[in-house]
């Protein structure tokens, strides 16, 4: 008993529930090959031969923006990632790219890197001009990323 370690605990959540196939719907999430992806396109076929619809999915990942594709049976389900969005107000961008933020609540935290795309860009230069802007930063599948970046409205 001496060799086990309990120094971190969750709750246990899923980063993933289950949902038939042919119950969801654009602009909902889906798992794609192993990636939170934004459902864009959404066709069914109807049954064939062997007595089962398809479902022909297209998706976008959240976080790269890379297009995934996948193909399964109506009545199959498939897993849909927990996605949750939370806006942070953008206190400073240290030199090797880290944020730091603070929520609604006044709580800084500081273990975001910017991502390496457009938005850090325009975070950077928003900071260096001194406007005040905020970030959306969205979870899914214990990954986080700078998804939207918005003026701030006083």
């Amino acid at each position: 008993m001496a060799d086990d370690d309990f120094c971190c605990a969750d709750a246990g959540a899923s980063t993933t529930y289950p949902m038939q196939s042919s119950s969801l719907r654009k602009n909902g999430h889906v798992m794609l090959k192993g990636h939170p992806c934004k459902i864009v396109e959404m066709s069914t076929s109807k049954t064939g031969k062997h007595g089962h619809a398809k479902v022909h999915i297209v998706g976008i990942d959240i976080f790269t923006s890379k297009k995934y594709e996948d193909i399964c049976p109506s009545t199959h389900n498939m897993d849909v990632p927990n996605v949750t969005r939370t806006d942070y107000q953008v206190i400073d961008i240290s030199a090797d790219n880290y944020l730091t933020l603070m929520n609604d609540s006044g709580e800084t935290r500081e273990d975001l890197k910017m991502p390496d795309n457009d938005l850090a860009c325009e975070c950077r230069k928003k900071f260096d001009s001194g406007d005040l802007f905020m970030v959306t930063v969205t979870k899914a599948c214990d990954e986080e990323s700078v998804t939207i970046v918005k003026a701030m409205s006083n």
